[in-house]
């Protein structure tokens, strides 16, 4: 066996070894796509896709199948163009092969494309990546992937990490509220979670950002770490975004930079899942493109450990954000409304024509701020002709009806263990 061979053998061996916790994913619908398409494992780095693999290569063993794991990001594949067919020729042309950040090898959308084509009912490949470039490739791959979203953990993820049951008892709803308080300031990366010490976890977090602004952005947009890490505080402060609002920001800096490169990063952020900019919800394209966007974080732990500023509102809106986005299905839209006169919803779903659930998240309702958050979700219901809405707070719970829209009150905790 050549050393490339030893690679494989190492990394192969490494998976079937590791002591892994489960994730909330399907891995049988995983390795069922693998039988007709290219299964595709997208999200944030660091967010637990390698795991996922790894318990997949676990599932297969158990079943006798014939299966191997290599991770195409090992440091000795570099400089390497011809590692997959390396790969190949090592694995053989039939059984289940899983190829951990596959977009890190040469020519990657190429010979996915070849040898899905070539090797089709033979080879199942199910493939990761921290870019979104797998999930939706350009024309060799087009019709041939079956993609999966990965995100940190959820909150329900997270007590089974932790191990904290629910229970309804006054003990422990305490100790479920003190888990989301964890939860929400330091995000559910599952590293960040196992860890106890909050300067520890802060640390970490704040490496993850670098490596992502490094890995995923800088090196697929061109332009240089500084460059991309002032971009990344500025969209983590800013609660909306545009291209000429971020170019001014620049320019106070005295840092040069044109309005193309803003939109390029901004490109870039979303395709390695560290920011997720919602657009407005309007049929006028020209609408889309004009008003800003919303932005949040691909995790709520980075909001406090790199801007080093804890805004509960905003915390609250961005893990119900990473919640919808959890349990939305293909062709699902998010937006955000606004009207002429500044009311606001802060979440529309919608499929195509169809309006799915309006969402308003609210951390103190209280009498200055119920009027408008009740008033705007009652606007945007009538003119989407939903007859009902959702208001997300901190602790308060109920039903009213307001104007022939029926609204429900829930707390965050309870949406979380419940509906996202």
């Amino acid at each position: 066996m050549d050393q490339m061979g030893h690679i494989f053998e190492e990394w192969d061996a490494y998976a079937q070894r590791k002591e892994l916790k489960p994730r909330d994913m399907d891995l049988a619908a995983i390795e069922s796509a693998s039988a007709l398409k290219i299964a595709a494992i997208t999200g944030i780095r660091r967010c637990g896709k390698t795991s996922l693999l790894l318990l997949l290569r676990q599932r297969l063993a158990k079943e006798g199948k014939r299966a191997a794991y290599v991770s195409m990001e090992d440091s000795r594949f570099k400089g390497e163009a011809d590692a997959l067919d390396s790969v190949l020729k090592w694995f053989g042309d039939s059984g289940y092969l899983l190829l951990d950040e596959v977009t890190g090898a040469e020519d990657w959308e190429g010979w996915l494309a070849r040898n899905h084509e070539m090797l089709k009912g033979k080879l199942k490949i199910i493939a990761s990546s921290s870019r979104r470039g797998l999930a939706k490739p350009s024309k060799p791959l087009r019709g041939r992937i079956f993609a999966y979203e990965l995100f940190p953990l959820s909150f329900k993820e997270f007590l089974e990490f932790k191990g904290i049951g629910i229970e309804r008892t006054t003990a422990g709803m305490g100790r479920i509220e003190k888990a989301m308080a964890e939860y929400i300031e330091f995000g559910g990366f599952p590293e960040v979670v196992l860890f106890k010490d909050r300067q520890e976890k802060t640390k970490l977090l704040g490496a993850y950002f670098k490596d992502i602004l490094g890995l995923d952005i800088a090196e697929v947009s061109g332009e240089s770490v500084s460059t991309i890490e002032l971009f990344g505080k500025y969209a983590l402060e800013a609660p909306y975004f545009s291209a000429s609002k971020c170019l001014n920001f620049f320019k106070g800096l005295g840092h040069k930079i044109g309005k193309q490169s803003i939109l390029d990063i901004e490109r870039c952020s979303q395709e390695g899942y560290l920011f997720f900019f919602v657009p407005i919800f309007s049929a006028k394209v020209k609408d889309r493109a004009q008003y800003p966007r919303k932005a949040y974080a691909g995790d709520t732990g980075f909001m406090r450990a790199i801007s080093g500023k804890q805004d509960m509102g905003r915390l609250y809106e961005n893990a119900v954000f990473l919640g919808l986005r959890r349990m939305s299905q293909s062709g699902d839209e998010i937006n955000y409304w606004k009207d002429a006169k500044g009311a606001e919803v802060d979440f529309v779903v919608r499929r195509g024509l169809e309006t799915k659930k309006l969402v308003q998240v609210v951390y103190d309702l209280n009498d200055e701020t119920r009027g408008r958050e009740v008033g705007g979700l009652v606007a945007c219901a009538k003119e989407t002709g939903l007859g009902s809405g959702l208001i997300i707070t901190k602790d308060y719970e109920g039903q009213e009806k307001v104007d022939g829209v029926s609204i429900r009150f829930m707390s965050l905790l309870r949406w979380l263990t419940t509906g996202a």
